[in-house]
């Protein structure tokens, strides 16, 4: 076989070799171009047996293109006598003249071979055997078109498959999932929806087409330049929103600076939370300050100290100090809103926290507690007591070693301040719980520390001593609903510790199995009005959980 440019030329033996020829080529998909008539003679010379004396005469060659009416077969026996026909008038240089019989057997050939090609011609084309390569076909500008491989993968068209199949254009992108073929009919390339997926397929494409409304989501609706363009202008539009709705914001709010420009001009001063507790405390620490400004002084500075940077401002500008010392006053309505105050900068601020130890607060708290003083002053001076204790250990080691554990338990031996012993139960309720918690937390190393410092508290020891276990227990006669749940928690608290004492006294059983019966009709009364997990029916189950605990040794 000899290829010419777009010029096939085929050099075969027998018939075998060219049969074999031809189908090798089609399963190997090579191109192969085929003509009908004759178009260029190659000057080819070569010896054959029949030529006497060794002469070298011409060959003509046919070239054959467009084989889509034959079938392989016939395609075979029609080349083959275009073969035999080739050969003979080849031989025609080597033998002055033939023989009357090979006279009729060229005849009949070449009419054989007129009629097959006439016949066939009228066919349908079942496949194509060959196709010329796109790639091997030059515009008419001479340049080798770009191939699908060769295109840029931005420009690439975007191919939307349905049920059925369609053809795939060079540099169009198929969709992963696509079932892609090769038609052999028109040797195309197409492409369509995966057959399992149909149901789904169209869910999502009726899915699509309602998001897009009436869109049109065409393949060769837009290009990809085109959809940068509109990417861009997006963005655009985007930015002219924003700053749309910035410019509709300044209208409608004004910087501070003019506000504050425009409030001096009418006599009004915005203030910040600094500048309004430098003069707080002023007028607090003033002499020529009457009882009501003072007390009017302590009240809004009680505000503005609970937020943890105020209260560290607070510090700073030394108003922890001036309101520790108001505690001495003899005025009570000053010491409870002194007390007050202490109590809001000293919750969950250890930086207070340790400057009001220093400043002496703790002393302070301990003898209003300690005296005689009304209720009101004892409850805010006990809210402080509290809010310094908590999360603090060296506060609480300094609180047993001052005696604060005897100062609130006499406070249970004083008439009318019953309002004060839940207040104290709960107090020792989380201290207890805020060191078990801590000791059953991962370890590190500064948790590792902070364990070591509530080591040093001697509270449980020193509640078991002083006989909190009963003081407590009592508690529980009380009418009270919310008061017996926080008792019962401390009383569950304190069984390790006083269990044999609770297992001696009578009385416990008694009102326990008395708040049992209260309770169970209480929770069977939830449970009939639909809520199953009840408040009443929790209180049953605290108070059943601790009288299995002093039922078992």
């Amino acid at each position: 076989m000899y290829a010419m440019g777009s010029l096939v030329l085929l050099r075969c033996e027998s018939r075998a070799e060219l049969q074999e020829l031809i189908v090798g080529l089609h399963r190997g998909r090579r191109q192969l171009i085929v003509r009908p008539h004759l178009r260029k003679e190659e000057a080819l010379t070569e010896d054959e047996d029949g030529c006497k004396g060794g002469k070298r005469g011409p060959l003509r060659v046919v070239e054959l293109e467009d084989t889509s009416c034959c079938s392989g077969r016939l395609w075979v026996g029609i080349f083959w006598k275009l073969q035999e026909y080739i050969r003979l008038m080849a031989m025609s240089h080597c033998s002055a003249l033939l023989s009357t019989a090979a006279k009729v057997n060229l005849l009949v050939l070449v009419v054989s071979a007129v009629f097959s090609w006439s016949s066939l011609s009228d066919r349908v084309p079942e496949f194509a055997l060959t196709k010329i390569e796109e790639s091997d076909i030059k515009d008419d500008s001479g340049k080798e078109p770009v191939t699908e491989d060769e295109a840029d993968p931005e420009d690439l068209e975007v191919f939307y498959p349905t049920h059925q199949w369609q053809t795939l254009h060079p540099g169009q992108a198929v969709p992963a999932g696509s079932h892609v073929r090769l038609n052999l009919q028109t040797g195309e390339r197409e492409a369509k929806l995966s057959d399992s997926e149909n149901g789904k397929s169209d869910r999502r494409e009726e899915k699509r087409r309602k998001r897009l409304g009436k869109m049109d989501i065409d393949s060769n609706s837009f290009t990809s330049q085109e959809l940068k363009k509109a990417l861009a202008k997006m963005k655009e539009n985007e930015k002219t929103e924003r700053m749309a709705r910035e410019e509709e914001v300044r209208k409608k709010f004004r910087p501070i600076e003019q506000l504050k420009e425009e409030f001096e001009k009418l006599n009004v001063k915005l203030e910040t939370d600094y500048e309004i507790m430098v003069k707080l405390i002023g007028k607090f620490n003033s002499s020529a300050s009457t009882l009501d400004e003072k007390v009017a002084a302590l009240y809004d500075l009680e505000y503005y100290v609970h937020q943890v940077d105020n209260a560290k401002d607070f510090l700073s500008l030394g108003g922890l100090q001036l309101v520790i010392n108001g505690l001495n006053s003899t005025e009570a309505i000053l010491k409870e809103h002194a007390a007050f105050v202490l109590g809001a900068a000293l919750s969950s601020n250890p930086k207070v926290q340790v400057e009001a130890i220093e400043g002496g607060a703790l002393q302070k708290f301990l003898v209003i507690l300690a005296t005689e003083q009304p209720l009101a002053v004892k409850k805010k001076a006990l809210f402080a007591l509290s809010s310094m204790l908590r999360h603090f250990p060296y506060a609480q080691q300094q609180f047993l070693k001052l005696g604060g554990l005897q100062v609130l338990r006499n406070l249970f031996r004083e008439k009318g301040m019953e309002a004060l012993y839940i207040r104290v139960v709960t107090l020792l309720y989380d201290l207890i719980m805020e060191k078990m918690l801590l000791e059953d937390s991962p370890n590190g190393d500064q948790m590792e520390e902070k364990i070591q410092q509530y080591r040093q508290v001697k509270l449980v020891p020193a509640v078991v001593e002083q006989d909190w276990c009963v003081i407590v227990s009592n508690l529980l006669a009380m009418p009270e609903h919310d008061t017996r749940e926080k008792v019962l928690k401390t009383v569950s608290v304190l069984m390790a510790f006083c269990k044999e004492r609770y297992q001696g006294d009578q009385s416990l059983g008694t009102m326990l199995s008395l708040l049992r019966s209260e309770y169970e009709e209480l929770a069977a009364e939830e449970q009939r009005e639909g809520d199953k997990d009840g408040y009443f029916k929790e209180l049953l189950g605290s108070v059943n959980t601790i009288i299995q605990e002093l039922r078992s040794k």
